[in-house]
């Protein structure tokens, strides 16, 4: 029987915004690129970005987004299609997703760190005719080119926005730090990025855009009972999710602000609040390839940043780094922390030593991501995750009586707001799976308090969260199995100082084999990305199991903590 679901009206959350916050805000329909575009007229000298010596203006970054736009059309690129972009933090990264936009593309996020198998499904679902990627990452894509339906590759290095004579030297210091370099063919399919850019007019595609139906982003998220599905999100839902973030940080001034882009990109979290975040408030972006606390820690000196969104293990790093007391971090005035708990003493540590505010906040790949924040510069509360972003309604569903839960009780968090997903792409099943009554359903058990914040409590889902990235158990558990000397594997997240969580497995071999955790280490790690490979092992007689075969990830979970709290006693 279908669960009937009534509208909250009341929300209590709204008496406790700081008074510079409204319950509700202006969305303007406007495409994601109108803003860099925007920008280049108002302020073309203005610097928009900074990378390892290289400063970019507004409009040199306008411009040679439109220039990739004109070279995609002249690729056979047409609105609607998908572009894959494969790259860590550079220019490169800023330019190919507005300039694939502005030729009317849907893009597609795709993380560097994947292996030929991740990499392989993502092109299959989303079905992009285009990758752009690093050159060191070209020989994962040739491997699976033929088994795709990709028609052309645009390769870039990151030598290629560097500032003279880095970019000279770049290629002798990979030599000496023994990175291989990719062999490269260019042919009528296969072409370098900055031959691209100079054979380019700055003539944009004749597309129009409708923001609220038009896609923007396939982002890709994966699945506890399935393969990685693509979340369909509008120009509309990132915009109205950039410009809630920009009234949650009221303090922030267009033009004046500085942000350090150590999120990445191709996550949801760092596209939003950090990437399109600065180009709508005309911030000047220092970014980082890769997080390390002392080149974060040299460019917040530097650059005097005002901004810097990140997860607890960035934080954790800086407060812990020995040099930290060369280094002035006080014109930090805001962090938003995402993808993972934040530990109070993080939270209040960190702030001691910048003088700024470091608040946690919740959301999804389907929200564009956030949700949820305690207020920057408010009330907070210990252990919640904050208030919910103006225009947006967050419930929490009782599993007793299928209505919305009174305070304090437990039950799935659902949400409604403008940055709501439309939906999995060519997946109506799931996507019909995880809405009810115009609600989100988001897996997550919380609860709300009696002033309206709100609390997470479990995770429905198997989700691990270790450094940020998102892991889940069946993806690793599926590759154990395909391990010949394996009978039975299950995986669970375990308690990590640094990385919030980290990967544990259990393993079950099958009779008279023998294996090592070294061995099962070179399996997973020729099969999942770096970050999703297991940090412990634990070979097993049995799995706990229910009485029909399922195994209890619950009772492993539950002997992890007794281990823990024994060896905590003993310490």
């Amino acid at each position: 029987m279908k669960r009937r679901l009534v509208r909250v009206s009341e929300k209590k959350w709204l008496s406790h915004y700081p008074d510079q916050i409204p319950a509700s805000l202006p969305y303007e329909k406007r495409t994601l690129p109108s803003y860099l575009a925007e920008a280049s007229r108002t302020c073309p000298a203005k610097p928009a970005l900074y990378f390892m010596g290289k400063t970019m203006t507004y409009k040199e970054l306008y411009n040679e987004a439109v220039r990739l736009a004109n070279q995609l059309e002249a690729l056979g690129v047409q609105q609607g299609d998908r572009v894959a972009i494969m790259l860590p933090n550079t220019p490169q990264a800023v330019i190919c997703y507005y300039g694939s936009l502005l030729a009317g593309a849907v893009v597609v996020q795709t993380n560097p760190l994947y292996v030929e198998k991740e990499i392989e499904h993502q092109l299959h679902d989303s079905g992009a005719k285009v990758m752009i990627c690093l050159d060191i990452l070209f020989p994962r894509v040739e491997r699976i080119w033929k088994q795709s339906p990709l028609e052309q590759v645009i390769v870039t290095s990151i030598k290629d926005y560097l500032p003279f004579p880095k970019r000279i030297l770049y290629p002798l210091v990979q030599k000496k730090k023994g990175a291989g370099k990719a062999s490269i063919s260019y042919t009528d399919y296969t072409h370098r990025f900055t031959n691209l850019l100079e054979n380019a007019d700055l003539r944009l595609p004749d597309v129009s855009v409708d923001p609220e139906k038009d896609l923007a982003l396939l982002q890709y998220t994966g699945g506890t009972t399935g393969p990685a599905k693509g979340v369909m999100l509008t120009h509309y839902n990132l915009v109205a999710n950039t410009i809630q973030a920009g009234a949650w940080m009221y303090r922030m001034r267009e033009g004046e602000e500085t942000t350090l882009a150590a999120l990445p990109f191709f996550h949801v979290y760092g596209m939003t609040v950090v990437m399109n975040f600065s180009i709508m408030y005309q911030a000047k972006m220092i970014i980082l390839p890769k997080f390390s606390p002392i080149p974060a820690l040299k460019a917040i000196h530097k650059h005097r940043v005002t901004l810097f969104p990140g997860t607890p293990t960035m934080y954790i790093g800086l407060i812990h780094e020995p040099s930290l007391r060369n280094y002035k971090v006080s014109s930090i005035k805001a962090c938003l922390s995402g993808s993972a708990p934040l530990p109070l003493e993080v939270q209040e540590r960190f702030e001691a030593l910048s003088g700024g505010r470091l608040v946690e906040g919740y959301g999804l790949t389907e929200t564009s991501p956030v949700v949820i924040s305690s207020p920057i510069w408010g009330k907070r509360k210990q252990g919640s995750i904050g208030l919910p972003w103006p225009d947006t309604e967050v419930s929490v569903l009782s599993p007793k009586t299928g209505e919305p839960a009174a305070s304090g009780e437990i039950g799935e968090i659902m949400v409604k707001g403008p940055q709501v997903m439309k939906g999995y792409w060519n997946q109506p099943e799931e996507t019909a799976s995880v809405f009810q009554d115009g609600w989100l359903l988001t897996g997550d058990m919380g609860y709300q308090d009696e002033d309206g914040y709100f609390y997470i409590v479990d995770r429905k889902k198997d989700m691990i969260i270790a450094g940020g990235f998102n892991i889940y158990p069946r993806e690793i558990e599926e590759v154990l199995y395909e391990h010949a000397a394996i009978q039975e594997a299950a995986v669970i997240g375990i308690p990590d100082h640094y990385r919030g969580e980290t990967v544990k497995a259990f393993i079950v071999l099958k009779e008279n084999q023998r294996l090592s955790a070294e061995e099962v280490e070179m399996f997973c790690r020729k099969h999942l990305a770096a970050y999703k490979v297991p940090t412990h092992y634990e070979f097993k007689q049995e799995l706990p199991k229910t009485m029909v075969g399922k195994v209890l990830r619950r009772v492993l979970a539950e002997e992890e903590m007794r281990k823990a709290e024994d060896e905590e006693t003993a310490r």
